[in-house]
């Protein structure tokens, strides 16, 4: 039997760089964004970017979204769960707080092709595909475009 989660979401920032690096490398394998990338996440204006916490204080996950958008659409742009906290309803628990602080009336995101536990959640999120990025991904592999409408 599963336990659920009870997780905490927090403004992620700086201090979370360390943990946000170690959940790079456990959920995404030629993908991860270079440190870089991660401190400018963690820094930019115009950046929504939340953490899962449990009662302990770990890390269980991470999103960023960004509506700096100038067709007032927020673009979900990085999303993960450490393994031992999937299926706890933590990536939904982020995407739902994700969305309501972008304040947007569209969403988009974009999915690895093979990423079916992703993309479900996508689906039961109200997100639909609206299109494909051909060899997107660092090994070639296909994005999947989705979107949700509000209105």
């Amino acid at each position: 039997m599963m336990t659920m989660s009870t997780c905490t979401i927090k403004e992620a920032t700086l201090k979370d760089l360390k943990d946000l690096i170690h959940l790079e490398r456990e959920c995404f394998d030629m993908d991860r964004w270079p440190v870089w990338d991660l401190i400018s996440v963690l820094t930019t204006s115009g950046i929504v970017r939340l953490k899962a916490m449990d009662a302990e204080g770990n890390m269980q996950g991470f999103i960023a979204g960004d509506i700096r958008d100038s067709k007032r659409v927020g673009w979900i742009i990085t999303l993960g769960v450490f393994p031992k906290y999937r299926r706890m309803k933590v990536a939904s628990t982020l995407l739902d707080t994700c969305e309501n602080r972008l304040q947007r009336d569209c969403f988009k995101l974009c999915v690895r092709r093979s990423n079916q536990a992703a993309i479900n959640l996508y689906l039961k999120h109200g997100y639909q595909k609206v299109d494909e990025w051909i060899d997107y991904y660092n090994d070639i592999e296909d994005a999947i475009v989705m979107e949700k409408r509000l209105t």
